[in-house]
């Protein structure tokens, strides 16, 4: 696949990820002050970081659209680690997002005192120094970088492969064994509050009205299923194919993780705006708001500036008193 072609697939990638992203944004941000619900807000940090992958695709897009490009050993390591840290606050952000909902599910009574807005602002500050110390380690710590004369800024091209690997086995592989640990314990207990209430309907003291929690149960495991399962397909081939190609760099071709496992891994920051603009009932109502809006006013912007002949308002006849007696 030649330049050009990388370059147009990771703008038109980089194009969809920023607008997603920032339509959910601006409807998160015109939603929190008006709901109850906390957890809103590592979903709108979700939605920072997945813009934030955006913006560092496009930069690469431009890169490949430019060839032949020659940069620098610095700007190559700062780029990439650009790219690693954004990923990495991507990824982290969706850790907080299926932590506050298995909190929700766990202990719901508790909740409310748990989250509270001066905790949540110091997961989310905590959330991207830790993204930064991932991502910008080998900029303060020359010993993880690669010189390398390819004139190619890619993970493998200006990072050794022991900083790779500490990013992929600490980072990665711990991040998806604690989403399956979170999902296998809330489908536990949503397995346990359909027993319940089955147990509660069979002796007919349900009254043919379930309890409430279960509907936001089963919606907030579907929620995290869909997360995980989109995050693994993701990112999953991209790290095991790139810990083979370390160990064994022969075995696999090099450009079929460069241009398409990568880009398969990047999309996993476009599946999240829009898992969460589907399942998240709060967050469709006001996009269906805001789109009403804008069309609202687009129609009468168009309204305006057109001119019909003959299609105006007609003037009403002028009705005299004894027309009206008669």
């Amino acid at each position: 696949m030649g330049s050009w072609a990388v370059g147009a697939i990771l703008a038109l990638l980089a194009s969809l990820i920023l607008a997603a992203n920032v339509l959910v944004a601006i409807v998160l941000l015109f939603l929190i002050p008006k709901s109850s619900n906390k957890g809103l807000c590592f979903v709108l940090n979700l939605a920072i970081a997945d813009t934030s992958v955006g913006f560092t695709v496009m930069s690469l897009a431009i890169d490949e659209i430019s060839q032949p490009f020659y940069p620098s050993q610095k700007f190559c390591t700062l780029r990439v680690a650009f790219v690693i840290f954004s990923s990495a606050a991507s990824i982290l952000s969706l850790i907080l997002v299926a932590c506050d909902r298995h909190l929700a599910i766990r202990k719901p009574f508790h909740y409310v005192q748990l989250v509270t807005g001066q905790r949540i602002g110091m997961r989310l500050v905590g959330l991207w120094l830790v993204a930064a110390t991932i991502g910008f380690l080998p900029v303060f710590v020359p010993v993880f970088q690669r010189f390398s004369d390819s004139g190619k800024c890619s993970f493998f091209h200006v990072f050794h492969p022991a900083y790779l690997l500490t990013v992929f086995f600490i980072g990665f592989f711990p991040a998806l064994f604690l989403f399956l640990y979170l999902y296998c314990d809330m489908l536990k207990i949503a397995s346990v509050h359909v027993q319940h209430i089955q147990e509660v309907e069979q002796a007919g003291l349900a009254g043919g009205c379930p309890p409430s929690r279960t509907a936001s149960d089963m919606k907030a495991m579907r929620t995290v299923a869909a997360l995980i399962g989109c995050f693994t397909l993701s990112w999953l081939p991209f790290c095991v194919a790139s810990i083979v190609l370390m160990f064994c760099p022969k075995c696999f071709p090099y450009k079929i993780i460069e241009n398409f496992l990568w880009l398969l891994g990047l999309g996993n920051s476009l599946l999240n705006p829009l898992l969460y603009s589907y399942w998240q009932r709060d967050v469709r109502f006001q996009l269906s708001q805001l789109a009403a809006g804008v069309k609202r006013r687009v129609l009468l912007h168009v309204g305006k500036g057109r001119c019909f002949p003959g299609r105006g308002p007609k003037p009403l006849p002028a009705v005299s008193c004894p027309q009206l007696q008669d």
